[in-house]
């Protein structure tokens, strides 16, 4: 009991200097932009400004409201502040362990884990997938507002028409083929087993030693259960309506959130090339290997608005400021209940 009271302790020590030296590392990349900001307040109506709090709020709310509706599909009735601190959690975890979200994932697995509640890490996991495919399909309502916005200001490009027609393909087929894989119970677990055994494979060069790291009999039982929970949403998926409409009210509130820079700077740019620019901007920052996508994100969203019409020297300090303002609103409450959850006795171990 004592050693396994100290492992936990040196685990917890360890996941904080981990945290620690990844906030150095985000704070260290945005350096620059963080000056950039501070010169660029003289130039922007900062009563304006004050608008991203309400509207990153009503984010998280939207957040906190789906992930309440899709817990209500598989039986689970969860209070909405717990929810709603858990979502600023996970947001702290994507943004300073840039892994193409899977940090997020294993952290949402765990924090939802609860033998009252009956939620396990694969009912967890398959709710956040669940609540993710919603949120990609309502953004196509958004995309597909922003080309008919493009359409009418006259600057609709070949380039544009394609970068749009892309994410919107990307966006269907993915969420079409993930219904499909995890909807049949030999499709999900041969697509898993391949993925695991690749895993494995990967990993073994890196550590001879350990020819089968993740144990391939754990995987069936976590692809199983996942399998089976998916079917309780299938059989109520009626009950999905509520949940797309609060993912569509939390892509909208992002996408006011960077508008709203831009009347701050006094710009009132075409909504169409805000909306792409975003799409295009948070799907190469997702696979990112940088902390919060710092550099590539404010690189696609200038160049796609400089290609939908927007001059580079309104974009980019308008992205700069979003994105450091974006963070300073965000970061320092998800730290807050992220530090917590991980000093209670069961902590999330990410």
């Amino acid at each position: 009991m004592n050693d396994s009271a100290t492992l936990k302790r040196r685990w917890k020590l360890i996941v904080n200097v981990i945290t620690v030296v990844a906030l150095v590392v985000l704070v260290f990349a945005v350096r620059h932009q963080l000056g950039d900001t501070i010169r660029n307040f003289s130039k922007v109506n900062v009563w304006v400004l004050l608008l991203l709090i309400p509207i990153e709020w009503l984010n998280y709310h939207a957040q906190a409201k789906q992930y309440q509706g899709l817990f209500s599909v598989v039986g689970n009735k969860l209070k909405y502040r717990f929810l709603f601190e858990s979502s600023l959690e996970l947001n702290f975890v994507n943004s300073v362990f840039p892994s193409g979200g899977v940090s997020g994932i294993s952290y949402f697995a765990m924090r939802m884990r609860s033998e009252r509640d009956k939620i396990t890490g694969g009912r967890a996991t398959l709710v956040h997938l669940v609540k993710l495919a919603l949120l990609l399909l309502s953004f196509e309502i958004l995309l597909i507002f922003g080309l008919l916005c493009i359409a009418i200001g006259g600057n609709v490009s070949d380039f544009v028409i394609l970068v749009a027609s892309t994410i919107s393909t990307l966006m269907l087929v993915g969420t079409f083929a993930f219904v499909m894989i995890i909807g049949h119970e030999r499709r999900i677990q041969a697509t898993f087993a391949f993925l695991t055994r690749l895993l494995n494979q990967v990993i073994h060069l890196v550590r001879p030693r350990h020819p089968e790291t993740i144990n391939m009999r754990r995987a069936r039982e976590a692809v199983e259960e996942l399998h089976q929970n998916y079917k309780l949403i299938e059989q109520q998926y009626h009950q999905l309506r509520g949940p797309f409409w609060w993912g569509f009210c939390a892509n909208l509130a992002e996408v006011a959130a960077v508008y709203v820079v831009y009347i701050a700077f006094g710009h009132w740019v075409n909504p169409g090339a805000v909306i792409l620019a975003y799409a295009v901007a948070n799907f190469a920052g997702f696979v990112s290997v940088l902390p919060g996508g710092v550099g590539v994100y404010e690189a696609l969203m200038t160049g796609v608005l400089v290609a939908t019409g927007v001059p580079a020297a309104v974009s980019l300090p308008v992205t700069v400021m979003y994105r450091v303002l974006n963070m300073l609103i965000q970061l320092p409450p998800g730290y807050y209940f992220y530090h917590r959850t991980l000093h209670q006795p069961e902590a999330p171990q990410v």
